[in-house]
């Protein structure tokens, strides 16, 4: 079998670059393959170090060629970047990830599980549908405004909307029908995101780590389940802080000749978990008045010096490393740091 010390990797839907050395200095091997060539290709190497871009499919070929004795590491494109010399195209980009993943300071993705990636599909999904139902919902109250045919806002009051447009003699019959239309549209719609919240519930029932997070305030199922998806192995992170830095929480820093100067938070990371980390803090932000204890506490001091958004997103900070501080230990959230007064 033919022996190399590391491959890069640049991945494609049907083509793929490879790019092996066999030993510092020595030869290059610089090919193109297809997808079977590909997957042959590695089957008859010596198991080596293969770098990747963190990209569509990469957790996939990371769990497959691990399978083959592999050590595959996934790197952010951003922090491959660096290292390509000049220009764009595949063999360049292939070298640059086998240059990258041996730099001691590279930073590196974990590799998912084909369960953490399914349930991230049922999020994904239902996020994708619950946009669908807010445009539809809009769409038809913008329409059945026109002819003045309104209701209270919520998607509460979506049916009495329709039964309105039932009533209204006086409301077209072109009218009537995309009325009507719509309305199976979103009854088709709440069907689908009812029948995703159960499958992510069962996930919810499997996991110990989603199960845990259940505890902590403000973390229902979906968001807890979300976590146990996206977030990788708590020991990964040195701190909370690293953590709650991985997700965006944290001020950009823009800092010279020893002077800290920080702006607002990063944005960096995974966007969904970010938004649900933010959602679940603004939820706490309305019942905090009716709740005591040294978190209780520390909103309090801090609304009181700060606008509401600030608040929110300080909150969804703190509540990243609460979740990251209970996934590194396993212990469960103290009902005292946050109880009812």
């Amino acid at each position: 079998m033919k022996k190399y010390i590391r491959t890069g990797v640049d991945l494609a839907k049907n083509v793929f670059q490879v790019h092996a050395l066999e030993s510092e200095g020595g030869p290059v091997v610089a090919r193109k393959l297809s997808r079977a060539k590909f997957r042959a290709f590695f089957a008859n190497i010596e198991p080596c170090l293969v770098g990747v871009e963190a990209c569509g499919s990469a957790h996939y070929w990371a769990r497959e060629l691990g399978a083959m004795g592999h050590e595959v590491r996934l790197m952010p494109p951003a922090y491959v970047k660096p290292y390509v010399k000049r220009g764009k195209n595949d063999a360049i980009d292939a070298e640059a990830c086998c240059e990258a993943v041996t730099r001691p300071g590279m930073r590196f993705v974990p590799v998912k599980s084909a369960e953490q990636q399914a349930t991230l599909t049922l999020h994904k999904t239902r996020d994708l549908l619950v946009k669908q139902r807010t445009m539809s919902v809009n769409a038809l109250r913008a329409h059945l405004s026109e002819f003045g045919i309104v209701a209270a806002k919520g998607r509460g009051k979506v049916g009495e909307l329709l039964a309105l447009a039932d009533a209204g003699a006086s409301l077209p019959s072109a009218a009537r029908a995309s009325a009507r239309a719509l309305a199976r549209h979103l009854e088709s719609i709440e069907a689908s995101i009812e029948d995703l919240e159960d499958e992510i519930a069962a996930f919810h029932a499997s996991s110990q780590t989603s199960q845990l997070l259940d505890g902590a305030p403000g973390l229902g199922v979906i968001v807890s389940t979300a976590v146990a998806a996206i977030a990788p192995d708590p020991s990964v992170f040195k701190s909370g802080r690293d953590f709650a830095a991985w997700i965006g929480l944290v001020a950009r820093q823009n800092s010279s000749g020893g002077k800290p100067t920080l702006g607002s938070i990063t944005k960096k990371g995974n966007p969904y978990l970010r938004k649900l980390l933010v959602l679940a803090a603004t939820s706490l932000l309305r019942v905090v008045g009716k709740r005591a204890g040294a978190l209780a506490d520390w909103i309090k001091a801090l609304q009181a010096r700060k606008p509401p958004r600030v608040v929110a997103v300080a909150l969804a900070n703190k509540l990243a490393r609460i979740v990251w501080a209970m996934m590194k230990t396993g212990e469960a959230f103290r009902a005292e740091i946050f109880a009812k007064a």
